[in-house]
């Protein structure tokens, strides 16, 4: 299943925006061989492991990372950039863990945003970071989810920040009539995600985490002194972090794999549009994005593209005709830009659980993974890698703290997992219709 995944996901980022803008270093890290030891082996060189890594080494902890391809190669180096305050169903995280858990987690979701910029200025990446967010309603019935989602977060949850954007201010806002209304998040924004990976595994080297690339992960032997095996080398350890989230199928323990979903979404971009031009279309250059169950993201690239995303499906379809379908959205969101030629078209597959809610644990004593962010990882997964450096040094209360959240597994198993949750995802297309 996740060799399936890797052949599809590397189709789809070979026309990637991201990687055409970005610098990678002229070498890739070495491949593992031979055996190696390390305090902790963190598996992935995305943002949850990176961050991992990062604080692991500022407790003078010895690690090792390792990557299948290499930093940034899934979804951490291919998202909509989207940095977030909050989840992707902060209602469960009420329901799970009641008004004060809630509000404890949206007040982690907002260290997790300030992580990001202090790990920007720290470390000097430059990823085109701007703030500010929208999130809006296109139909009638979403504008009570939208106001009661905001009086939540504002009453309940402790996030006093949000703004009402009524229909009228909507028109100012985004060049559009098909918003009815949106909320305003000030502290939230973008940047390009493959930058910002690039400038952790960039830091991690400096700080002297030692990265490994095409060095794809086969088996992990637990126990008390834990060995990593890949396909040429081994490390032994006394601490496991696995943070490949969605392709980490084969590695996990099956009651683990089976709690996420890999769903393949997609984006395009423009060509440049003029700094003009795009300053028209959403002001401020916030980040766009709707509150329906398949909802379209948008925002305006710092060379003055409009980047473009949607289309969740399991089965990570042919890029050429995805192109196309996300073209044709944007159109229907952005008229004006029907004679707008589009130069890049790539995706990637995110880890999403049943209910929406981030997956954190352990294993064993010695052995932590992070998975499910559902969308929301680009802050997330800044605090998810400082709570498994805690747990490793011995403060468990972040993690914990997750870990009360419960999560059901996807049905079918690893070959019908997909089946199945293409007929649950055409129900919630339906119920949107009706």
């Amino acid at each position: 299943m996740t060799s399936l995944l890797d052949r599809r996901a590397d189709e789809l980022i070979r026309n990637s925006y991201y990687e055409a803008t970005a610098v990678r270093p002229l070498v890739d890290d070495p491949v593992l061989e031979g055996t190696l030891d390390a305090d902790v082996c963190v598996i992935g060189a995305g943002f949850s492991g990176l961050s991992v890594a990062l604080e692991c080494r500022a407790r003078g902890l010895s690690v090792i990372v390792l990557d299948a391809h290499r930093p940034g190669w899934g979804a951490s180096g291919r998202n909509g950039g989207q940095m977030l305050v909050g989840f992707a169903k902060d209602e469960v995280l009420e329901h799970q863990l009641g008004t004060d858990g809630a509000r404890a987690a949206w007040a982690l979701s907002v260290e997790g945003v300030e992580l990001v910029r202090e790990r920007i200025e720290r470390y000097g990446i430059a990823c085109d970071f701007t703030q500010g967010y929208l999130t809006v309603a296109t139909r009638k019935k979403r504008i009570a989810d939208l106001r009661a989602w905001m009086d939540a977060a504002t009453t309940r949850w402790g996030y006093p920040y949000l703004q009402w954007i009524d229909h009228d201010a909507i028109r100012t806002r985004i060049a559009s009539r098909r918003y009815l209304a949106g909320v305003f998040d000030p502290l939230s924004g973008h940047l390009h995600p493959l930058k910002y990976c690039l400038g952790l595994a960039q830091a991690a080297r400096r700080e002297g985490a030692r990265l490994f690339a095409h060095s794809p992960v086969v088996e992990v032997v637990r126990g008390a002194q834990p060995v990593v095996r890949t396909t040429a080398g081994a490390v032994r350890c006394r601490f496991v972090a696995a943070c490949g989230n969605a392709t980490l199928g084969d590695v996990l323990p099956s009651a683990i794999a089976a709690r996420i979903a890999p769903i393949a979404s997609y984006i395009v971009a423009t060509e440049p549009l003029g700094e003009t031009c795009a300053d028209a279309l959403i002001a401020g250059r916030a980040a766009v994005c709707d509150n329906n169950f398949f909802l379209d993201y948008f925002r305006v690239s710092a060379d003055h593209r409009v980047l473009f995303g949607g289309r969740a499906t399991s089965t990570g379809a042919a890029s050429a005709r995805l192109t196309e379908a996300i073209r044709t959205r944007m159109v229907h969101v952005f008229p004006q830009l029907a004679g707008a030629r589009i130069e890049y078209g790539w995706g990637g597959f995110v880890d999403v659980t049943r209910n929406r809610a981030p997956d954190f644990g352990a294993i064993d004593p010695n052995y932590f993974y992070v998975q499910g962010f559902s969308g929301h990882g680009v802050a997330l997964t800044g605090i998810a890698g400082r709570a498994v450096a805690q747990a490793i040094a011995g403060d468990h209360a972040t993690l914990d703290a997750f870990a009360r959240i419960r999560h059901a597994r996807f049905p079918g198993g690893p070959g019908l997992r997909g089946p199945a949750l293409e007929l649950g995802m055409l129900y919630h297309r339906i119920r949107e219709l009706v």
